[in-house]
């Protein structure tokens, strides 16, 4: 597929047809996701808008709660290139990226790259807390320029190229904890639950010994690519755009303008890259909800899962029973959608 990363130049607003047709290709998606993940709506939402604002998501839960079926649905359903990677405590970064490989060519031996299984549309980094730090590092340069560098010698990955990871709680055996800059990548954090009594019996009674059903593209390479021309050109109003920006700063407690909660239980607040992905998956979730432009209820919407991975709490926080998502939820509340000043699009 060819597209572009870099976002497109502001055009026109979106027409109400373009805004229509483009939320009937996104519940058309969700429908098909729904048939393959049962009782999850809210997370194959969040999972859509983060691949439509070409990001990277991490998936965090117990194993067995389909979060890898979600991954091969995706990919199944928007007809990309697909590879999983099962990160393990003796996985390499040559087993991620690829290896140079002497080879004998023309009655000569020379080093010829072997592409590895980054090098496809869609990434699944099965249970990537499980490998250490130094193959985890493997992904950072692929994650935030699009291309690997091996021996000096730079390779273009495929585009789009999403990664799409997954990994078990902390607290489980054998697990390595992401350092912030891996973190950092990554455009969401979503933590999956298990599902109701309701959810499970469907589950068992629907599909034999746990097998989803056969799904068929829905997202061609075109329409993908169209739909994040649309993302582009959703209009984000400078009041909205002034919220995003007051509700990073006020993560860092030294801001005057920091909640009483963030001054006490957060050691260091997010970076600039949170409000470009805040700004991003907002102009993201408002096509999906079928508007041309972004609300602040859209930036409610994404704000803990964009926020909580970035935001580093002090230890009394854990003392105090405080975790990421519930302290971004409260932040969210404490800081007023409209500042002091009126924004100017918006004066008289």
């Amino acid at each position: 597929m060819n597209n572009q990363e870099t976002p497109a130049t502001p055009q026109s607003l979106l027409s109400p047809e373009e805004v229509a047709r483009a939320k009937a290709t996104v519940d058309h998606l969700l429908s098909e996701l729904g048939r393959a993940i049962l009782g999850q709506e809210e997370l194959l939402r969040l999972a859509v808008i983060c691949i439509l604002a070409r990001g990277h998501v991490l998936l965090e839960g117990l194993p067995g709660l389909g979060k890898t079926e979600l991954v091969k649905s995706l990919s199944f359903l928007m007809g990309l290139s697909f590879r999983r990677v099962q990160f393990t405590p003796d996985l390499l970064p040559g087993d991620i990226l690829g290896s140079p490989i002497l080879e004998e060519q023309d009655g000569a031996r020379r080093l010829v790259f072997h592409k590895g299984p980054i090098f496809a549309n869609l990434l699944l980094a099965d249970e990537i807390n499980r490998a250490t730090p130094k193959t985890q590092s493997a992904l950072l340069e692929a994650m935030q320029e699009r291309r690997v560098t091996v021996l000096g010698e730079t390779h273009q990955l495929p585009l789009p190229f999403f990664v799409l990871a997954t990994q078990n709680p902390i607290e489980l055996e054998g697990t390595y904890p992401l350092p912030e800059a891996q973190l950092d990548r990554f455009t969401f954090k979503i933590s999956v639950e298990g599902v109701g009594a309701d959810t499970l019996q469907d589950i068992i009674t629907q599909r034999k010994h746990g097998v989803p059903p056969q799904l068929q593209t829905v997202v061609t390479g075109d329409e993908l690519n169209h739909l994040f021309e649309l993302v582009d050109r959703i209009h984000l109003p400078e009041a909205v755009a002034n919220y995003i920006a007051r509700l990073v700063t006020s993560t860092h407690a030294s801001n005057e303008g920091a909640p009483e909660l963030v001054k006490q239980f957060v050691r260091y607040g997010a970076s600039p890259r949170a409000a470009i992905a805040l700004a991003n998956t907002s102009r993201a979730a408002a096509l999906v909800a079928g508007k041309p432009n972004v609300g602040f209820d859209d930036v409610k919407f994404v704000a803990p899962s964009v926020l909580s991975h970035r935001v580093i709490l002090d230890y009394s926080a854990r003392i105090d029973g405080w975790e990421n998502q519930s302290l971004v939820r409260e932040l969210v509340d404490a800081v007023p959608e409209v500042g002091r000043d009126i924004p100017a699009d918006v004066k008289v």
